[in-house]
């Protein structure tokens, strides 16, 4: 995956993406305006990947942020690389276009770059991003997801989104698109959790083999919050391992994390609301892990997944 001085790779429909993006959610004590400081930030320090989700309900004030920094000339909007997606209550195809028009009306922009289908699971359609029955079951709905790619080829073709793409697929959902009869346009990534505990080197494999970027989230660990993550597990930065290679190179653990994934061909997510961590979360390209760092990163996984979206929507599904 040849990086070009933009720190961009080329995905499967010709279109670049940044190889190091911003990742935009947060929990629901973090008031909205953090995450528009911090899209300010991120892009003022270099960032030109903003990763964004209707889910977040923050798309405002990100959209705020993209337009101000466009606006005062610190980019243009051909310099900024934003992806949206798809929630799970607009998986019917009827739903697809009014949803991504939502979220362009959200963030007052014509178009975005990438838009991707967030989950493969349906869910009921209704105000209620999570939908519960009386037992407090989430209330699934019957979609076929092949139905649902072709309204987001749809999308593509009429130039509301430039690339389209897919989340938390695993390679069997991924053969299902793959193998659709009239495919039009191949998914040009899959965005999944990703971090030395959880390396999907075989997921990684897969994707490479068909030509879709693996981009990684939770790719420094994840923000702990509850119930969405087990707090008793272990944390990723604070692997002594992480720690001595960063020590060997002064860096930092987070930034030693993001440059294994971008060595290893993924595009990376890094999430913050600090401006001393954003600034350093892109200072990771005037430097090179060795071999041997590599391996030894490879070695720290555990197949250890920090989201248990099953446990908490009660939810038969495999990722």
């Amino acid at each position: 995956m040849a990086l070009s001085k933009s720190h961009r790779v080329t995905m499967n429909d010709g279109n670049t993406i940044p190889v190091l993006g911003l990742g935009t959610y947060a929990p629901r004590s973090v008031p909205k305006s953090e995450g528009e400081m911090a899209t300010k930030v991120a892009i003022e320090v270099g960032f030109r990947h903003i990763d964004g989700a209707f889910l977040y309900e923050n798309e405002k004030e990100v959209g705020q942020a993209i337009r101000a920094k466009i606006a005062d000339g610190t980019v243009t909007r051909k310099d900024i690389f934003y992806t949206g997606k798809l929630w799970n209550t607009y998986h019917r195809p009827e739903l697809v276009r009014p949803a991504l028009e939502e979220t362009l009306k959200n963030l007052q922009l014509d178009y975005i770059d990438l838009y991707i289908i967030h989950c493969p699971m349906s869910f009921k359609p209704g105000k209620d991003m999570i939908p519960f029955d009386e037992n407090q079951k989430v209330i699934s709905d019957s979609v076929d997801l092949r139905d649902t790619w072709e309204a987001m080829e749809k999308c593509k073709d009429a130039g509301l989104v430039k690339s389209i793409g897919v989340s938390n697929f695993n390679r069997r959902q991924l053969e299902m698109i793959l193998n659709k009869p009239g495919l039009k346009y191949k998914p040009v990534c899959n965005q999944v959790e990703c971090h030395p505990y959880l390396n999907q080197s075989k997921l990684l494999e897969f994707c490479k083999s068909n030509d879709i970027i693996l981009v990684a989230y939770s790719s420094l660990g994840t923000h702990r919050e509850a119930p969405w993550v087990d707090q008793n597990s272990p944390i990723v930065l604070e692997d002594p391992v992480l720690g001595a290679i960063a020590k060997k190179h002064n860096r930092t653990p987070a930034q030693v994390a993001i440059r294994y994934q971008i060595q290893r061909g993924l595009v990376v997510l890094a999430k913050s609301f600090t401006e001393k961590r954003i600034k350093e979360n892109f200072q990771v390209f005037d430097f090179q892990l060795t071999p041997e760092d590599m391996k030894a990163i490879d070695g720290l996984n555990k197949n250890l997944r920090y989201l248990i979206f099953k446990q908490l929507l009660n939810l038969e599904f495999k990722f």
